[in-house]
């Protein structure tokens, strides 16, 4: 008997993520040269820079399903909305942690109040209260439309990051941007393209599993809700 289509793709998602993740940390530490520069340091880059591409994919699904939600109210959209917010806190953590383990060897410090790192630490936030709110504050109607508007603001964010060095400056450097250092050697770019091709899978993975979870979860307490209530009809009409 085949396995339904529905427990295999989860399965399928997962192998392909792995064969991708171990690829791209082949390719980055056996393969890709050490740069010129920054030495060892800058093989961090390869994760860095795609975990901050899967927190954007992750922010914009959330941004998306929270504004369908609030035109049409389903457990789908909002499944889908809490995934993406999920997994931007997790990519969010992510770019965080790489980008002062990188920082310190090149600029001295872990960590600097410059521009880009202040709207990326306040885009992590957001989804950080996003996330907090939909796990404490109920799973009524309304908190979730509230976590939706939040969702919807909350994406505002996302472009002032993608900017910040341009408006207001700042030492983060741009590697692959106009301007920037470039990849000098073919591997470098092979290793880029694989660690941006692993992590957008690894965030449709996730948001994958995490959709399922929560909309598995609400179809339960709906189908809980509806027992509760023919019970009591069953008693009322018994008495």
């Amino acid at each position: 008997m085949s396995k339904p289509r529905s427990s295999t793709l989860p399965v399928a998602l997962c192998g392909l993520t792995l064969a991708l993740v171990t690829a791209t940390l082949y390719w980055t530490f056996f393969r890709a040269p050490f740069e010129s520069v920054m030495g060892a340091a800058q093989k961090i880059f390869y994760f860095h820079v795609p975990a901050a591409y899967a927190m954007y994919l992750s922010a914009t699904l959330c941004l998306v399903a929270s504004a369908a939600y609030l035109v049409s109210p389903r457990d789908g959209a909002d499944a889908l909305a809490r995934a993406g917010a999920d997994c931007a806190v997790a990519f969010g953590c992510v770019v965080l942690t790489t980008g002062p383990i990188w920082a310190k060897p090149i600029w001295g410090v872990y960590w600097t109040w410059e521009p880009r790192l202040l709207t990326s630490l306040l885009s992590v936030l957001i989804y950080v209260a996003y996330v907090v709110l939909r796990s404490f504050a109920g799973d009524g109607e309304a908190e979730r439309k509230f976590a939706a508007a939040l969702g919807v603001l909350g994406a505002a964010n996302l472009p002032i990051i993608h900017l910040s060095v341009r408006k207001w400056g700042g030492n983060h450097p741009r590697v692959i941007s106009s301007g920037g250092g470039g990849l000098q050697h073919p591997d470098m770019k092979v290793a880029l393209t694989l660690g941006f091709v692993a992590f957008t899978l690894l965030a449709v993975t996730l948001i994958t599993a995490r959709a399922r979870l929560y909309l598995a979860s609400s179809r339960l307490a709906r189908l809980e809700e509806e027992a509760m209530t023919r019970g009591l009809l069953d008693e009322e009409a018994l008495s």
